[in-house]
């Protein structure tokens, strides 16, 4: 009892200095010395979490104060890592020359924190002189908590190239040894954890694996931690303390394609996705922070997809390729992008399985963290799974769409500024999820949830950052949002310069984004009276409306069939105002073609061949109505003028092919409109050759 009343006083103590010093901190007035001792002592292992969590918020405050108060321009952040050094190096190295191994234990412990705060400073101090030397001499301790404290403070240096070749021969050996043992589970964790960082270092040091006393099969050795890792994972599911470093061990394992294949099994996967408290309030989830990010990483890496480069990209790799000449081209980064299990089948495999494990459950409730980092690798997560258009109907069904649009939300999206770049991830998953299902499959009944969807997806297609591919994919949702109600519509159409990208896009050297351009202002056009009037809906329009309707007249006629559909189908709505009408046929009469282009959607045969093409019905339904509806307008138009241009272009032998049945047989209401177009063309051939 007396034992346990002095560690609670001793704990106590730490807490109350800690707070004196958070306040000196905050104020930038110098500590204590007893107060800086009480910050290295607060990290010994054995204290309590609550204990450990208010250090690191110490510390972290400590060195940020520490660097912001030092100057000297581009030598400030060197100048900051050194007066840190200089502050606590003597405090490390005070304790590491104690007897006790609790003394020493607390100067590795602090160092160990002081890597994952401020790591510049920390790799300062392991590089000082005699500083590992002395560390080494611990390796021989009897004392496993002591063991365990060296071992992890030198997977934590291995993260840091300058101190990864301070690292003595004897100390990876000693951590090889270890990670061989089976009576210490932590241990052992930490040792694996070390070698690979070690072996991932080298790598990409390229530095001789030789030099570093690591064996030469790295792709054997990495199966066997990884191995060891699941194993100590399934044994040890509810002990934080090592299950943090072996699963930080497997997502260092994870980027390479054999592991990744390894690791996608359901049971271990579900072994994996068990560390993860089930409700996003539950008190456990605070607790393992480090192990959900870790999770969400390893789950990232195995359902990453090798990245979608378009043509200029892939030109730029092949001339970075050749500057660096034929040793980069056989370097193993170029052999892993190369994996046959990076390609696409075994991406969706992994993804199948890693929904099959629980995946979703996971990613609804880290969706509720406050890590950003975590909120990004679940963006991440969702695009992946949703790739495979297979698993869309489960991620929906899982709340996928509803995650998104909170971890949407919680990206900063203040105006002039764009999103941040990491928002486009995210919100392309999102927009994948609304191209094949119904909004309301997506968002649900509350059209309130499709209005907010709108602000994203057009910051996507406005994004300086955005791919082609994430603007054509914003375009495919918007296009869907559009076509559920006006008022969805209206909204799409009054996002701010939103509509002059669109029309940019359409004009795009890519035909898929061409064409979902035009969908979307077809679907524009159809629910929005402000874009039915921008486009020469309206008398007021002008210049500017005949410019757009010839847009779409020349949209009209390219070769793939989606785009002539939408751009006839947008024409067809806008003939109905005898504005666009007048546009149309002013373009007519100066260049000759737009009745020639529309014409074509009925009869696409060419003049110089005998043989007869049937037409697309939904084109020729389209032309027939456009004729139909400028017809009617004539009283508007120069009759004369407009008989002239009509059999110009032919029109009086294009329907009476079709009404013929030689362009092929359509629905009736399509012929009824093409007799009463025919029928009006001969009404007035005849009333003009009388005159």
């Amino acid at each position: 009892m007396k034992t346990e009343s002095a560690s609670e006083s001793s704990v106590q103590k730490i807490d109350e200095s800690l707070d004196a010093l958070l306040d000196k901190a905050r104020h930038s007035q110098p500590p204590l010395s007893e107060q800086l001792s009480s910050l290295v002592a607060a990290f010994i292992p054995s204290h309590p979490p609550a204990l450990h969590t208010k250090a690191y918020l110490v510390l972290s405050t400590f060195c940020q104060n520490a660097r912001s108060s030092t100057s000297g321009g581009s030598q400030q952040v060197e100048a900051g890592t050194e007066s840190l050094a200089r502050i606590f190096q003597p405090l490390i190295a005070s304790h590491l020359s104690e007897s006790g191994d609790s003394d020493i234990i607390a100067g590795v412990s602090f160092l160990y924190a002081l890597f994952q705060v401020d790591g510049q400073s920390a790799s300062y101090i392991f590089q000082y002189d005699g500083f590992v030397d002395l560390l080494s001499t611990l390796i021989v301790s009897p004392s496993p908590p002591l063991s365990l404290a060296v071992a992890r403070l030198f997977a934590q240096a291995s993260g840091h190239r300058p101190c990864r070749m301070a690292i003595p021969t004897e100390a990876v050996t000693w951590l090889r040894n270890q990670s061989h043992q089976t009576g210490d589970r932590a241990l052992r964790t930490a040792a694996i954890l070390a070698q690979i960082k070690l072996s991932r270092g080298a790598t990409s040091d390229s530095s001789s694996l030789v030099e570093t006393g690591l064996p030469g099969n790295i792709e054997r050795q990495d199966e066997e931690f990884s191995a060891q890792l699941t194993e100590i994972i399934a044994g040890g599911a509810d002990t934080p303390s090592f299950v943090n470093d072996a699963v930080e061990g497997l997502t260092y394992l994870s980027v390479t394609p054999p592991i990744k294949q390894l690791l996608a099994d359901t049971t271990v996967l579900r072994t994996l996705f068990t560390l993860v408290p089930k409700r996003a309030k539950s008190g456990g989830l605070h607790d393992r922070t480090t192990i959900l990010y870790g999770v969400l990483a390893i789950t990232a890496n195995l359902c990453a997809y090798k990245p979608r480069l378009s043509q200029e990209e892939r030109q730029m790799n092949k001339l970075h390729k050749l500057a660096q000449g034929a040793k980069q081209s056989n370097s193993k980064g170029d052999e892993e992008l190369s994996h046959p299990f990076d390609a696409d089948i075994h991406v969706q495999a992994r993804c199948r399985v890693a929904i099959d494990s629980g995946i979703v459950d996971v990613l609804n409730v880290a969706t509720g963290t406050e890590s950003a980092a975590s909120r990004n690798l679940v963006g991440r997560i969702y695009l992946s799974l949703v790739e495979d258009k297979g698993n869309r109907g489960r991620v929906l069904q899982g709340g996928g769409a509803k995650n998104l649009s909170r971890i949407i939300k919680a990206y900063p999206s203040s105006s002039p500024d764009p999103i941040p770049s990491d928002a486009l991830v995210p919100i392309q998953a999102l927009a994948k999820l609304a191209i094949t299902s119904s909004p309301i499959q997506v968002f649900g009944p509350n059209e309130g949830n499709m209005m907010d969807a709108v602000r994203p997806f057009s910051q996507l297609i406005l994004h300086p950052s955005a791919s082609t591919l994430q603007q054509f994919e914003a375009m495919m949702a918007l296009t869907n949002l559009a076509s559920y109600s006006p008022i969805c519509a209206s909204k799409v159409a009054s996002f701010p310069n939103l509509l002059n990208r669109v029309e940019l896009l359409v004009l795009d050297d890519h035909t898929l984004v061409r064409r979902a351009s035009c969908e979307l202002i077809c679907n524009l056009i159809a629910g929005s009276d402000d874009v039915f009037a921008r486009y020469g809906g309206k008398e007021a329009c002008g210049q500017s409306g005949t410019s757009k309707v010839q847009l779409l007249v020349a949209m009209s006629d390219v070769e793939d069939l989606p785009t002539r559909v939408a751009a006839s189908g947008a024409l067809a709505m806008l003939t109905s105002a005898p504005s666009a009408c007048r546009a149309i046929f002013e373009l007519q009469k100066e260049r000759h073609r737009a009745f020639s282009v529309i014409g074509r959607l009925i009869d696409p045969s060419d003049e110089s061949e005998a043989t007869l093409v049937k037409g697309d019905p939904g084109l020729v339904h389209r032309g027939v109505v456009c004729f139909r509806n400028i017809l009617h307008a004539e009283k508007s138009l120069s009759r004369k003028e407009l008989i002239e241009e009509v059999e110009r272009a032919a029109l009086p032998r294009v329907f009476s092919k079709l009404l013929n049945g030689d362009l092929g047989s359509y629905d009736t209401a399509i012929l009824q409109s093409a007799a009463e177009v025919a029928k009006m063309l001969a009404d007035w051939s005849s009333t003009h050759a009388g005159t």
